[in-house]
This record gives C-alpha cells, sequence and structure tokens, in this order.
C-alpha cells in the first residue's frame, strides 16, 4: 500500500485546481448518502489518494459533489446502469465499471455485456498499481 501511495503521489500531475483529500467525516456522509458501507481499504484509498490526478482513468472521489467523479453520483449511474448495488464504482471507464466488493476485491464490470467479468484484483491498491497506475 505505502508503495502505491509513493508512486501515485509522484506521478500526480497538477491541475488548475487541486481536488482535496476526504475526512472521516465526508466518508461516513458518503456511506449514509449510499446505504452501504465502504470497505475498510477502499476507504483507506478515499483518505490517501483520492486527490491524486494521473493517466487516462479518473478514480471516484468524495469532497466535490459538482465533480463528474462524485462517488453518489457514480454509483447512481453504475446501478442505474446494473452493477449490483452490494459493489460501489472505484472508477468508471466508458461503460464499463470497476467496482470495489464488501471484502475489498476490486472486479470489473462490462457495460457491454452487463456482468462482472473474470478479470479481479485483490484489492483497490492492486488495481491502483496494475490499472491506474498503467493507463
Amino acid at each position: 500500500m505505502e508503495e502505491v501511495i509513493e508512486q501515485l503521489r509522484e506521478a500526480n500531475e497538477p491541475v488548475p485546481v487541486p481536488l482535496e483529500l476526504p475526512d472521516e467525516d465526508q466518508l461516513v456522509e458518503i456511506e449514509e448518502q449510499l446505504f452501504i458501507d465502504i470497505p475498510f481499504v477502499f476507504r483507506e484509498f478515499l483518505l490517501h489518494v483520492s486527490d491524486v490526478v494521473y493517466g487516462s482513468l479518473e478514480p471516484v472521489t468524495v469532497t466535490d459533489p459538482q465533480s463528474h467523479t462524485y462517488l453518489p453520483d457514480v454509483a447512481a449511474n453504475a446501478w442505474d446502469a446494473g452493477v449490483d448495488r452490494s459493489m460501489i464504482p472505484i472508477c468508471q471507464d466508458g461503460d464499463d465499471y470497476y467496482c470495489v466488493e464488501e471484502d475489498g476485491t476490486v472486479v470489473l464490470w462490462s457495460g457491454e455485456e452487463e456482468i462482472v467479468t473474470e478479470e479481479t484484483w485483490e484489492s483497490v491498491w492492486h488495481w491502483a498499481r496494475d490499472v491506474w497506475l498503467e493507463s
């Protein structure tokens, strides 16, 4: 985890209006909006690197309700598209969604096929290393 955080921090691209990191209170508010608990490992991800801007993928954020990456809005769109309500999207990629399951595993949901594919990652940190940092 620490190594991935370091890599993301180094790769962070400067933007005109930098994102802010959330605090625990904001994550509790998000959970109340979603009616679902955020898995521990995904909480850690949001608390430590959800302000990073890098590559072609844009993971969800939780501090700016006006952002197109605002988790409650991305989740509503994902669930409307057919993603199972027990999964929380961590990143939209076209019609596809990378989602975190209750146990912290990350899966790829295919919008074209409307199914969870066989691609999985042990945690959001593995996904960040293998997918986001490679985007």
